[in-house]
């Protein structure tokens, strides 16, 4: 064979091995675990969060705080939770209102790895998604969402919605800007899509990967995205993200979610990703 030939096929061996240890997944028993609460959130969107009269943090987010700065105290969740059950619940609401999601995170040159370990609880009120028993949804906000430093994910939720009290037939959307979407469902599927002024569960841009399994009663969902997504995720920098849970096969807005949460890549955040 010629010499220069075989130079080059190994060359470009190389750096076909390079790539594929770049894509490598981590070791996850090195990487650390912060506990995040997810919780049901009632009838709770946009409108009411701004709302003076219905919501006493509407003044705190006017001044620029956000709703984990008012809500999360030392890792808990200080919510009242008996407003979210009743008078914020038209419906009915699930029997368990909060529970823990460990999040771990690392990256390397190319790609975000995110896993979500949690005890998925039962004895939901709406249980309408009979293909899935779980599915879990990351969300990254771009620059251009309103106040995504404050609201996390509750840009996307709108008094109009089809499961509100006086909704119509619209899912989530935001008036401005987009969120990467990220989702694993029971039944095997992987989205990866994006919500702007409509949201779209395929068509996003980066690249997610995801698996999960059910051991016992816990749960791991595992994801894996580009860092040059839709969102550009960069090291050195943190980025706002939010999660929602969908158990014991509810659908729509009867899941539950995380208030707006930091993630760091070499950078401080409430979750800080390990670099591999």
């Amino acid at each position: 064979m010629n010499q220069k030939l075989m130079v080059s096929l190994l060359l470009a061996g190389l750096g076909m091995g390079a790539q594929l240890a770049h894509a490598a997944p981590p070791d996850w028993s090195k990487v650390p675990a912060t506990k995040i609460h997810v919780f049901h959130p009632g009838q709770t969107p946009w409108q009411w969060i701004e709302s003076k009269g219905k919501h006493g943090g509407s003044r705190g987010l006017a001044r620029g705080e956000s709703c984990a700065g008012c809500h999360v105290e030392g890792g808990e969740l200080n919510l009242d939770m008996s407003r979210l059950s009743g008078e914020l619940e038209t419906k009915g609401a699930p029997k368990t209102m909060t529970y823990p999601v460990n999040v771990q995170a690392a990256y390397d040159a190319d790609n975000l790895y995110l896993r979500l370990s949690f005890k998925a609880p039962a004895g939901g009120f709406d249980k309408s998604d009979k293909d899935n028993e779980l599915k879990a949804t990351v969300l990254f906000p771009n620059a251009q969402i309103p106040m995504p430093e404050q609201v996390g994910c509750w840009a996307t939720c709108h008094q109009d919605l089809k499961t509100m009290k006086d909704g119509s037939d619209k899912t989530k959307y935001v008036a401005s800007g987009a969120y990467d979407l990220m989702q694993w469902a029971s039944s095997g599927k992987t989205s990866d899509g994006s919500i702007t002024d409509k949201r779209a569960m395929d068509g996003g841009k980066a690249g997610v990967k995801a698996e999960g399994a059910k051991s016992g009663d816990t749960w791991t969902v595992t994801f894996t995205r580009k860092l040059a997504g839709g969102v550009a995720l960069a090291a050195g920098k943190p980025v706002q993200f939010g999660i929602a849970v969908h158990a014991d096969n509810a659908g729509g807005r009867f899941h539950h979610v995380s208030l707006g949460h930091t993630l760091g890549l070499g950078a401080d955040g409430d979750v800080k990703a390990v670099k591999q």
